[in-house]
């Protein structure tokens, strides 16, 4: 049988019972569409988390903290002795002050942190609302979004508000006592980043004060050149005495908790498949038993046993094809729908917008696949009967 002719008996039997294939197709949609859902949702999570947790940069870098303040300061000449390492690209510290903010006769103690501009990506760190500053900017802050709820206010309704900050430190060489330094009016709230714990932060430019003097910084970014060198560098610096700790690790035990995670939900939509292919065998057998004359007809007209099995398989093939992409479509509708609900939801309660549902290509892919083998596997006992069948015993069939 040329492969035209197998195509074109397999539509006109599909044609010829709209009704039932319909709803056989309908059914192994619905399990692709389920799988669909599942998995990319774990994806979704997944994505959602590692893009607020991380940057590319920050993969890069190290967290390092003396592992004996008293032994081992964290100053100006340490960064540079770790600046000089072998593969370290850059090293940004970050100095922690205790200080105050006052706004609209309101004072409240807050987390003064000196940093670079270089420090936010870094650590990771992104703006919920505003921007982050750079290093050509002056003069600008950014908040932890604790700050806002303090004096209840929205993030966007901060952003532009010039607030009275002030913290204890040193502006001498030499000098013993701590003054209090003042941020005026002319300091402007350009961001806001999300808050933790239960004190507010408030993020400085270093060097928008000069004259600061930092005689110990509290801990400090290293990043490193290439992420094939990150364990070499960590052991470096672990052999001179800091603690050590990485953004990439938790990112990676993450992806681990992920992959078990969309495995789990996997085997809920293997559960789904098993009944659309149970559903698409008993398709295929009525369809067997309807069409017993029909085979008994064509194997006596010259049709080969192995013709017979082609047409089941192309048939249950066709089946399993079709309903993998129409359960992609539905599984994409149906995950759209919920996306749209929860954001609505999420908006009315203050939160932020977000993806819940990722579709990576491949698995895509992967699912049109899937579909076409639950077909063919599906198929196999029914076209194995049919190929089987005695001619005379099927054209006696009633």
């Amino acid at each position: 049988m040329k492969p035209i002719d197998l195509i074109y008996i397999t539509f006109q039997n599909l044609k010829n019972r709209k009704s039932r294939f319909f709803f056989t197709i309908l059914g192994v949609a619905v399990a692709i569409a389920v799988v669909l859902s599942l998995v990319s949702f774990g994806y979704g999570l997944q994505k959602t988390l590692l893009e607020r947790i991380t940057t590319e940069e920050a993969l890069l870098a190290l967290d390092i903290l003396p592992s004996d303040p008293n032994v081992i300061v964290l100053d100006e000449e340490m960064l540079a002795k770790i600046a000089s390492m072998p593969n370290v690209a850059e090293v940004s510290p970050q100095a922690n002050f205790l200080g105050r903010v006052k706004y609209s006769g309101i004072f409240s103690e807050v987390a003064i942190n000196v940093i670079n501009t270089d420090f936010f990506v870094l650590d990771g760190k992104t703006a919920v609302e505003g921007k982050l500053f750079e290093e050509a900017d002056m003069k600008k802050i950014v908040v932890s979004s604790l700050i806002a709820e303090l004096f209840n206010m929205k993030n966007e309704e901060i952003i532009g508000k010039k607030m009275q900050f002030s913290f204890m430190a040193k502006t001498k060489v030499g000098q013993v006592a701590e003054e209090e330094i003042n941020i005026g009016e002319d300091f402007e709230i350009v961001g806001v980043v999300e808050g933790a714990g239960t004190t507010g932060e408030v993020f400085l430019n270093k060097d928008d004060f000069p004259s600061l003097i930092v005689e110990r910084y509290n801990f400090a970014k290293v990043k490193v050149t290439s992420d094939q060198k990150i364990a070499e560098v960590r052991e470096s610096l672990i052999n001179s005495g800091f603690l050590v700790s990485s953004l990439s690790d938790i990112v990676n035990q993450a992806n681990k908790i992920f992959g078990a995670i969309q495995v789990t939900l996997g085997i809920f939509g293997i559960f789904a498949l098993v009944v659309a292919a149970i559903g698409l065998i008993n398709t295929m057998t009525i369809s067997l038993l309807e069409r017993t004359n029909e085979i008994g007809i064509m194997r006596a007209i010259g049709a080969a046993p192995r013709d017979i099995r082609r047409i089941f398989l192309a048939e249950s093939i066709m089946i399993g094809f079709v309903g993998g992409i129409s359960g992609i479509f539905l599984g994409f509708i149906a995950s759209e729908s919920l996306n749209w609900g929860f954001n609505i939801l999420a908006k009315s309660f203050g939160g932020v917008s977000t993806r819940l549902f990722a579709y990576p290509i491949w698995f895509i892919f992967f699912i049109i696949v899937v579909s076409t083998a639950v077909g063919l596997v599906g198929g196999l006992w029914p076209a194995r009967r049919a190929e089987k069948m005695n001619p005379l015993e099927a054209l006696r069939y009633k």
